[in-house]
């Protein structure tokens, strides 16, 4: 009789197929807006764009030196509005997940468009249809792509009464954070264990959902300070010492050793997230508070009740 194979990383009954099982620890708890999601629905269909203007680079070759240079002159700008519009749209994801978010500073699918168009322009100008007539082919590439992939954000998000000092050095944290976490992914590939570096990606997750608490709390930063720097810091060292004995010696012990502390950075990761979420909602409960006790002493609410405190609480509610 078949039997279903269960362990410590198979993945759980009900879990997300191809999502990482982890350790024992996991995400609830933890908003999902609150977790990387930076994949945006359009991500794969720039690269058609690039293939699409495939048939200039062919063109390109046989018709004497002008039409050479036009053609290859045409086909780079549309690649390069490709790659730059497959960076615009990972901006844009990354904008979309979190619910504190600055613009992008750089208008990546608006420049995008705007060399599609000239690309496009280059590429048809002929004697037949003179400048005009390759002017207008480029207005309509501009829009096209304007209408298929949309504008860029265009403000801020979440950031009405943010302190913009404190802002830039949390950004300044999570910028070293996340080089130390893409030296761990890079470090644990040298080992040559799959299963490691799922690890090591759910573990990534855990740590940018903290980022991602501070980002949206500027004020946590000094309670989670150590776990973006110093934590992750110690992390990559032993991340990158593993791989380098892993490699030579495969020795069974100094990756048990590895896992347990993969297992330990990942609950703490987590408890700490957990605990940034819950100091948020408890200070969030006594600023409503203090407005109902002003509100109340001017006569404009009444004071909340035991009768009322009770109803508005979860707990009685079950």
């Amino acid at each position: 009789m078949a039997q279903r194979f269960g362990g410590k990383y198979s993945p759980r009954p009900g879990a997300t197929p191809g999502a990482p099982s982890g350790s024992g620890t996991d995400l609830q708890g933890i908003p999902p807006e609150r977790l990387p999601g930076l994949r945006h629905p359009l991500a794969g269909r720039p690269a058609w764009i690039a293939v699409a203007a495939l048939p200039l680079l062919i063109g390109a070759f046989g018709g004497g030196p002008v039409l050479l240079a036009r053609h290859l002159g045409a086909f780079a700008l549309v690649a390069g509005a490709a790659a730059l519009l497959r960076e615009g749209l990972k901006a844009e994801a990354a904008y979309g997940a979190r619910r504190v978010a600055r613009r992008p500073a750089l208008p990546r699918k608006m420049l995008a468009a705007v060399l599609f168009g000239i690309g496009l322009g280059l590429g048809t100008t002929s004697p037949e249809m003179g400048l005009p007539g390759a002017g207008m082919v480029g207005l309509i590439g501009f829009g096209l792509m304007l209408a298929g992939f949309g504008l860029d954000p265009m403000t801020d998000k979440g950031m009405e009464g943010v302190d913009r000092f404190q802002q830039d050095r949390v950004a300044r944290v999570v910028e070293e954070g996340e080089t130390h976490l893409s030296a761990m992914r890079e470090a644990i590939v040298r080992a040559g264990e799959p299963r490691l570096e799922t690890r090591v990606a759910l573990f990534t997750d855990r740590a940018r959902a903290l980022f991602r608490a501070v980002e949206e709390d500027p004020g946590d930063l000094a309670a989670a300070r150590r776990y973006m720097t110093v934590y992750l810091e110690g992390a990559r060292d032993a991340t990158v010492k593993f791989a380098d004995l892993w490699s030579q010696s495969r020795d069974p012990q100094a990756r048990s050793d590895y896992e347990a502390l993969l297992d330990d950075l990942e609950a703490n990761f987590t408890a700490r997230t957990k605990s940034l979420i819950e100091n948020g909602r408890e200070g969030l409960e006594i600023e409503i508070e203090v407005l109902r006790e002003r509100l109340a002493r001017e006569g404009i609410a009444p004071p909340a009740t035991p009768a009322s405190a009770a109803a508005d609480d979860p707990e009685t509610q079950r």
